[in-house]
């Protein structure tokens, strides 16, 4: 079997996920070779759990991206944030390592989207765009192939989700309102962290400024509701994912890892 070598940026909850699917053997056609986060014990949490299930595994702690890539990786899974994709994309690409991206929100920006093409088509690479809290992109892309189609993303959050964004203020605790309207270009820039799916719906159809993008706030809302709606002369399809925690995120990186080394592929 060939064994592919694995690295991780960002090792938060979303990261630990993978380390358990790797464990627990769900994805047998890896190896965890590196890791690298911001901060430092939290890598090395999952370095020692991965070692700690396989005395002969070795799992290096990085301090940087250049030593993260000097272990030759095949695939490197990002789980930090836009900042960090963009950073780590370009250098991982040409170093010949494929990524599995969860912060797609930096996509959103043409001509970085039009950079990691160009750098992944010259490298021989791919960059593996996972579901995250959402799906469907198989209709979505399918439908948009069809000719002219409207796609439009709407999501629900709690008030407190928002806290440390330009919307909320502490009426939004005891009043629901829609908070924004715009495209998926404009949500990332107001929400940098809280609609990559919505980047991600925009890339699999009609693109980020040309997508309808609404965020709700809801009083004592639990976990996100994201209602991804397309149509066109022949389809209209809904896809709509309740999500409590953000667990679901984590899981579809597990699933894009496995789709990569199976034979029959969903």
């Amino acid at each position: 079997m060939n064994t592919k070598r694995l690295v991780i940026v960002g090792c938060g909850k979303l990261a630990e996920i993978v380390a358990d699917a790797l464990i627990n053997g769900i994805l047998p056609d890896y190896q965890l070779v590196g890791v690298l986060s911001r901060t430092k014990e939290k890598a090395e949490a999952i370095a020692n759990k991965i070692e700690k299930a396989d005395s002969d595994y070795t799992c290096q702690v990085c301090s940087s991206l250049d030593e993260l890539l000097a272990l030759k990786p095949d695939y490197l899974v990002e789980s930090a944030s836009p900042a960090a994709l963009r950073e780590l994309a370009l250098p991982a690409l040409k170093n010949g390592t494929s990524l599995v991206v969860l912060s797609i929100g930096a996509l959103a920006n043409r001509a970085f989207y039009q950079d990691v093409e160009q750098t992944a088509r010259e490298n021989s690479q791919r960059v593996h765009i996972v579901s995250g809290a959402t799906g469907g992109f198989d209709v979505l892309r399918t439908a948009s192939l069809m000719g002219k189609t409207r796609v439009s993303f709407d999501t629900e959050k709690g008030p407190n989700s928002l806290k440390g964004t330009s919307v909320y203020d502490e009426a939004l605790q005891t009043e629901k309102r829609k908070v924004f309207e715009g495209n998926a270009q404009e949500a990332i820039a107001l929400f940098p962290t809280k609609v990559n799916v919505a980047v991600a719906a925009s890339l699999a159809s009609v693109g980020p400024e040309d997508i309808q993008v609404s965020v709700t706030s809801t009083p004592d809302f639990v976990g996100d509701d994201h209602r991804i709606e397309v149509r066109n002369e022949q389809v209209h399809a809904v896809i709509d994912v309740y999500s409590q925690t953000a667990q679901i995120a984590g899981w579809s990186v597990v699933n894009t890892l496995r789709n990569i080394s199976l034979p029959i592929v969903f």
